[in-house]
C-alpha cells in the first residue's frame, strides 16, 4: 500500500507557501539560524554534524558527489527515475537580491535529531546512534517507502534494480540489496575509523574547502563555534527535525 503525497503533507509536514524549490523538488527558504532559534542545539553536543560554506562551493564542480558514488559504490543507472542518490547539487537564486546569481549547494540527508523516516518507518528500520547518525537496517527495511514520503529534505532513494557485486570497488562497503530504501550515512565506515566522509576529503582536496564536518562539541575550532556564531542556517528549520546539516552563505 502507498501513501498519496498530497495526503501525507496534510498531516503536518507542508512546505510553506512561496519558498524557493530547486529541480529535485527541494525547499530552499524558511532557513533559520542557530541564534534565532527557540530551541537551543545544545542537545547535539557531541553528536556528528557538517558546515557547509556555500560560498565555497562552485556551481560545476562535482567532487562531492563523484566521490560519495564512488567510495559507497553506487551505480549509475542512467535513469534519473532510478538512479540512486547520496548528495545532489542543488541549483538555487536567492530570494529579495538584485540581479542574483545562479548558486549551487550539496544536499544529502542531514541526520536529523528528530527524523520523520524514523517515526512512519512500521519496522523501525531507520534509527539513531548514539552519535547521532541516522541509518537504516537494510535487513529490516521491507521497501515500503514511507520514508521517502516522510523526508521533507528528499534525501532517500530506493534500490528498485539488482546491482552486480562485481561492479563494487570499495570492498569495505556492502554490496546494496534490492528492493530498500538507502540514503548518504556520512560514510558511517570512514567515520568509525577516524577518516572523514569521502565527499568532505574530496572537497578539501579539490581546493574547495567549503565542507566542514566534525562533533558539536566545545572545541573552539570546530563546527560548534561556526553555528553559535549564527551564520550558520539550518533548511527547512522550522519543520523542527533539527537537522545537523548546517550552510553558510545562503
Amino acid at each position: 500500500m502507498s501513501v498519496d503525497r498530497r495526503d501525507f503533507l496534510k498531516l503536518g509536514i507542508t512546505l510553506a507557501a512561496g519558498t524557493m524549490v530547486g529541480p529535485a523538488g527541494f525547499a530552499l527558504s524558511n532557513v533559520s539560524s542557530h541564534a534565532n532559534k527557540t530551541n537551543s542545539n545544545d542537545s547535539l553536543i557531541n553528536k556528528w554534524g557538517m558546515v557547509i560554506d556555500i560560498d565555497k562551493c562552485a556551481p560545476n564542480c562535482n567532487s562531492c558527489v563523484d566521490a560519495c558514488r564512488k567510495e559507497n559504490n553506487i551505480p549509475d543507472f542512467s535513469n534519473p527515475e532510478l538512479d540512486i542518490h547520496w548528495i545532489r547539487k542543488v541549483k538555487f537564486k536567492q530570494k529579495h537580491v538584485p540581479e542574483p546569481t545562479e548558486r549551487s549547494l550539496p544536499a544529502m540527508c542531514f541526520h536529523c535529531e528528530d527524523p520523520p523516516c524514523a517515526h512512519v518507518c512500521p519496522v523501525e528500520a531507520t534509527f539513531i546512534r548514539k552519535d547521532g547518525i541516522v541509518l537504516v537496517d537494510k535487513h529490516r527495511c521491507i521497501g515500503c517507502r514511507y520514508c521517502m514520503v516522510a523526508c521533507p529534505y528528499k534525501a532517500r532513494s530506493f534500490v528498485s534494480k539488482h546491482v552486480n557485486p562485481e561492479n563494487a570497488n570499495n570492498p569495505d562497503v556492502p554490496v546494496r540489496m534490492h528492493g530498500v530504501v538507502e540514503k548518504c550515512n556520512f560514510c558511517v565506515h570512514r567515520i568509525d575509523v577516524g577518516k572523514d566522509p569521502a565527499c568532505v576529503e574530496a572537497c578539501h582536496a579539490n581546493g574547495g574547502g567549503g565542507m566542514q564536518f566534525g562533533k558539536f562539541n566545545q572545541n573552539d575550532n570546530g563546527i560548534l563555534k561556526v553555528v553559535r556564531g549564527g551564520k550558520a542556517q539550518q533548511l527547512r528549520a522550522d519543520l523542527g527535525t533539527n537537522p545537523k546539516v548546517y550552510y553558510v552563505g545562503i
